[in-house]
């Protein structure tokens, strides 16, 4: 099946499962019955699993507490609007504590400003990504950024 393809190209490449986070969405966490088997399959081997754009759909706790996740990445959509919308500071705090709470990562998406950066460290997230840090980058243009700094 495809978790054993999986398991056969990293092991063909010399690639430690543990050293790849996989993002599912939480429409799939909702079909837990259904994708539960192949992410417990594939938290077995190693990897890390993490739930993108979270807080932009409709997921059960309970759901997220039988699925072997590791992070939870905060949907970019509330970062934007941290510095100016109360409700969305008081979601963004909530995924945070949750996240906390349950023994999870927390990451923020979408950080574009310094004031952005400031309250989500001041709400206790500690981990995020955005324009702020880096646009994207290749393989090579990342490798000669490490060997810079």
């Amino acid at each position: 099946g495809t978790v054993e393809r999986i398991a056969e190209i990293l092991q063909a490449h010399d690639v430690a499962p543990s050293l790849i986070e996989l993002e599912i969405t939480e429409s799939t966490l909702m079909e837990y019955e259904r994708s539960g088997p192949v992410l417990e399959s594939l938290a077995a081997l190693g990897f890390r699993i993490a739930i993108d754009d979270f807080g932009t759909g409709y997921s059960s706790l309970a759901a997220l507490r039988q699925m072997p996740v590791q992070t939870l990445k905060i949907d970019q959509s509330f970062v934007h609007r941290l510095t100016q919308d109360g409700d969305d500071a008081t979601l963004t705090r909530t995924i945070v504590e949750l996240g906390r709470n349950l023994g999870l990562e927390v990451v923020a998406e979408g950080i574009e400003r310094p004031e952005q950066h400031e309250r989500l460290r001041a709400m206790g997230c500690t981990l995020g990504q955005g324009y702020l840090f880096s646009r994207p980058l290749v393989a090579d243009e990342l490798r000669s950024r490490i060997l810079e700094a």
